[in-house]
């Protein structure tokens, strides 16, 4: 572990090495407040690690978490991260005073090559403990080696490029196997493909990296101390495991092409930057004398992977004779540069140093940086020291230095997650197409920030940029939220006035009607918007008047449709005379108020279509809402609109069955006025029952009066029962009318004689027509002749009518005969009953000593009783028990009265000592005697049996159980 001194110092030289900018001190442009709970960690975090080597550091490699480094002259300390307190340490067993000059491990971290600087070349495996000599290999100083990311294994390394310090590239394969019976070593071959060249000569090979790109094109970057060079070639599937030779073989003949610079360091180091998830490389920085040639691989190129290539030279502070750069590694926005004391972090979208980490002295001179292409770490070490570097949130500032650039999608795509800082590349990015006259990307980006709204509406106003405006309004109406309902309103009125302004100018400018169209179309669509439809419709009455102000009738009616306005709708049809379209909005809509309120102008112009939508409304429809119109323009109006209005009224009737009496009155007027041949008819279907007929019969009576409709007058008199005013008008009309009006009382003989009378008065005084008055007599047996004769004239002849004279006669002793007969049955009938009533008062029956009581079964000589003539006996108080119960009201009053004036005759023989006079004056003042009290009880009481009497047959539907004694009788059978 580090001590808590170094910890000082490491933080010291990370404060030291970022200055801290007061360039954004004040309030914040965008809206949001920067506010940090904590301090923000750098980008690169230095680690010194807790490790004190025996013996001095030479060489240090890392890839896969695998940490290799040469110790002293002979010793390897090899380091699985994940299991950092497990070193493993293997000595070369070299006797001679052979040194190792680079390591070298593969990107799967099994594969380690140490290269000694006595031309020979070992090689260790991850997985055993024995260092192999590459015998291939001697007699060469391995600089760097390219290895075979695509076809190796953790027990073979595919074709792999080997360069040496004499610029050879060659061909190898190691194999970890132990080989067969004759072959022991690893290298399986060693081969020359190409030498590298520089000014006319050889130059060291530093860096080699192979990558293949789509199509079956590999790549191969060779670099020496002043030039890159680039090797393209396809090698076909199936043919990779037979290595890169047919690749260089192309290049026999020419040279490959290369990039170079003046300024030699005598070395040279190129880094690439990988990102997560990708199997390929997508930005390398090639550190040379000149500085650092930076820029990305494209591997869709045929003839060049590199792209967008740049140089950005060293910092001010870096000199090449005394200070020169050691190493470096990229990452994804920055390279870093090892120096002698420090490392620089230039980022490479600027070129600016944004990182600077001074070593203390105590550490000794910095030696190498490496980076372990899989994790991501960096690594640098000194002979006594070993640091690690994390690389934490790299892109958190790219998206400014993107702004800065211009690149504005780019800077927005870093900083998605940081509102604030988005806001502020918005900002940025509206300002600058606002200066380059690009209003309405200008608009959409000044719709997204936080700027205030009024600041950004006059810019676009003082451009006199109207369409822009409308622009930054509808996206930053789309951005408000529904709660922010004042806003919501401000901007929808306003949009509203800029649409409705365009419109406008447009329209009358023919040359641009494609335009015109294409606006027209927006604002439909913005006022049909489902996120504005509530707040258009609070505000309806304001939308209204903007349109009205602009006289725009069409957009008018188009609102108003929208907002189911259809009142306002169908008023502006009317008021421009196009009645059909009102009426179909209408029977569109089918508002029974819309109905109502618009029938009574529809009526006047277009009846027939107007009733055929009432019709196609049926009961939806109140008729009776409906007549003031029919009532305004059938008395104004003309022949159509009366016969509509007949037509509609006897749909109501006939077809939809209305009892409504203002409809039927209605109907009837109408008959009467315009159409009184129906009105007879009519009257005659509604019948003769009161109680059935739903028009006002004195409405009906008065109507038809005043109209001259007498048949219809007289039909009425029928209907309310007034026969003789029926007959006295039918008089006036026809005597046959009159006649079957007489007829009606058939149960007032006397009424009907009398109407009868005034028929045969009219006919002889009126008509002076004896034949008809004696058709008259014939049609009503009621009327004699005597009855009429005092109606004919002194000077008539008999001879008229005798006849009815001599029938007259005839029936009247034919009634003499039938009542002298009646009275002799009469008398006769009275002796009999005269001989039955004294036979009753002889009549008597036997009771045998051994009789019951037919109600409570004891014997029924024991008390008083009562013997009927059905054979039935009960004792007194049995029979009046049961026949108590069935008695009416007024009876049981006078059998309780009977009883009292029963119960006072039976008092104590001096009390009727006392009283006799009394009794003798009350008796004589005609006061009932006890016999005539007893006899009246029997009459009530004794009537009959009640088994065999009329009482028994009322009660056959009473329940044998009284219901309010049903439970208690139920109870009692459990």
């Amino acid at each position: 572990m580090a001590s808590i001194l170094e910890e000082y110092e490491d933080s010291l030289s990370r404060a030291t090495s970022q200055p801290q900018s007061h360039s954004n001190i004040g309030i914040p442009l965008s809206g949001f407040v920067n506010a940090r709970l904590e301090k923000e960690t750098p980008i690169f975090n230095k680690q010194r690690i807790d490790f004190m080597p025996p013996e001095n550091i030479n060489s240090l490699v890392v890839c896969s978490n695998q940490l290799c480094m040469s110790l002293g002259r002979e010793t390897l300390l090899r380091i699985d991260l994940v299991k950092a307190d497990q070193p493993n340490q293997v000595e070369l067993g070299r006797k001679d005073d052979a040194r190792v000059h680079k390591l070298f491990l593969d990107p799967t971290g099994s594969h380690l090559l140490i290269a000694l600087n006595t031309s020979e070349c070992l090689y260790l495996n991850r997985n055993t403990q024995k260092v192999r000599s590459l015998s291939r290999w001697k007699g060469h100083i391995v600089e760097s080696i390219g290895w075979n990311k695509f076809l190796g294994t953790e027990t073979n390394t595919g074709p792999i490029l080997v360069g040496t310090i004499q610029g050879q590239i060659y061909e190898a394969e190691i194999s970890a196997n132990e080989g067969g019976l004759f072959s022991t070593n690893p290298d399986q071959y060693f081969r020359l493909v190409y030498t590298l060249n520089e000014e006319g000569g050889p130059a060291p090979v530093c860096c080699l990296e192979a990558e293949r790109g789509i199509e079956g094109r590999y790549f191969i970057i060779a670099t020496t101390r002043k030039r890159l060079f680039q090797f393209v070639g396809k090698i076909s599937e199936g043919t990779e495991q037979q290595g890169f030779g047919l690749l260089f073989s192309t290049y026999t003949d020419h040279l490959p092409s290369f990039q170079e610079f003046p300024v030699n360091l005598g070395y040279s180091e190129i880094a690439f930057y990988t990102p997560k998830l990708r199997s390929f490389p997508r930005s390398f920085a090639w550190m040379m004398g000149n500085g650092v040639l930076y820029g990305t691989l494209d591997y869709s190129r045929p003839d060049s992977l590199f792209s967008d290539v740049q140089v950005w030279e060293y910092p001010s502070d870096v000199d090449l004779h005394f200070n020169k750069p050691i190493s470096i590694v990229l990452t994804q926005f920055h390279f870093l540069l090892l120096l002698i004391d420090r490392v620089k972090a230039v980022c490479t979208l600027n070129g600016q140093v944004v990182f600077q980490d001074v070593f203390l002295e105590k550490f000794g001179s910095l030696k190498r940086m490496v980076k372990d292409p899989i994790v991501g770490q960096i690594w640098i070490h000194t002979e006594k020291a070993v640091f690690r570097y994390h690389v934490q949130r790299e892109s958190r500032d790219v998206w400014k230095m993107y702004m800065n650039m211009g690149k504005f999608d780019l800077a927005k795509e870093y900083c998605k997650d940081r509102p604030e800082c988005l806001d502020m590349v918005l900002a940025r990015e509206a300002e600058h197409c606002f200066q380059n006259r690009r209003y309405m990307e200008s608009a959409k980006c000044f719709a997204l920030t936080q700027n205030y709204f009024e600041e950004v509406a006059l810019k676009f106003i003082n451009a006199k940029q109207e369409e822009a405006l409308m622009e930054f309004l509808l996206k930053k109406l789309a951005s408000l939220k529904p709660s922010e309902k004042t806003q919501i309103t401000l901007l929808i009125t306003w949009l509203t006035e800029l649409y409705l302004n365009r419109l406008g100018v447009l329209e009358s400018e023919t040359s641009k009607q494609n335009l015109y169209l294409e606006t027209r179309e927006e604002f439909r669509k913005f006022l049909s918007s489902p996120k504005n439809k509530d707040c258009l419709f609070n505000n309806r009455a304001s939308i209204h008047d903007l349109l009205a102000s602009h006289g725009d009738t069409e957009h008018m009616v188009y609102f108003a449709v929208l907002m189911q306005d259809y009142e306002r709708v169908i008023s502006h049809h009317c008021q421009n005379d196009d009645y059909d379209e009102a009426l179909n909005v209408l029977s569109k809509n089918k508002d029974e108020k819309l109905f109502y309120k618009f029938s009574p102008i529809l009526m006047q112009h277009i009846p027939k279509k107007l009733v055929d939508a009432w019709i196609t409304m049926g009961k939806r429809l109140d008729a009776r809402n409906l007549i003031p119109a029919l009532v305004n323009y059938s008395q104004i109006g003309g022949t159509e609109q009366i016969n509509e209005a007949i037509r509609y009224m006897e749909f109501c009737v006939y077809e939809l069955q209305e009892k409504e009496q203002a409809i039927h009155n209605y109907l009837l007027s109408l008959y009467a006025q315009c159409r009184p041949d129906s009105l007879l008819p009519y009257l005659e279907q509604a019948g003769t029952n009161p109680s059935r007929i739903h028009y006002d019969l004195k409405y009906a009576l008065r109507l038809c009066a005043e109209h001259g409709h007498h048949r219809a007058c007289v039909h009425v008199y029928k209907v309310m029962e007034l026969y003789e005013e029926a007959v006295d008008l039918a008089l006036q009309v026809d005597v046959d009318l009159a006649k079957s009006c007489a007829d009606l009382p058939e149960e007032d003989e006397e009424l009907q004689k009398k109407l009868w009378l005034k028929i045969a008065r009219h006919v002889v005084q009126e008509e002076k027509d004896v034949k008809k008055a004696m058709v008259c007599l014939s049609s009503c047996n009621l009327l004699k002749i005597e009855d009429i004769l005092p109606f004919f004239p002194d000077f008539v002849t008999i001879d008229h009518f005798k006849e009815a004279i001599c029938s007259s006669l005839e029936a009247y002793n034919r009634h003499i005969e039938e009542l002298k007969k009646e009275m002799e049955e009469a008398t006769q009938s009275a002796k009999r009953i005269r001989e039955d009533m004294q036979e009753m008062r002889n009549k008597y029956g036997v009771v045998e000593p051994q009789e019951k009581c037919a109600a409570c079964d004891f014997p029924l000589l024991n008390r008083p009783f009562y013997l009927f003539l059905c054979g039935h006996m009960f004792h007194y108080d049995c029979l009046l028990q049961a026949v108590l119960p069935n008695l009416p009201a007024y009876r049981l009053v006078k059998l309780e009265d009977l009883q009292k004036k029963l119960a006072a005759t039976n008092q104590p023989p001096k009390s009727r000592h006392r009283l006799k006079d009394e009794d003798a004056i009350s008796l004589g003042k005609g006061q009932q005697t006890r016999e005539q009290i007893k006899a009246d009880i029997d009459d009530i009481v004794a009537a009959e049996c009640v088994y065999c009497g009329e009482l028994m047959i009322r009660s056959i539907d009473k329940p044998f159980i009284d219901p309010q004694k049903y439970e208690e009788e139920r109870q009692s059978w459990l």
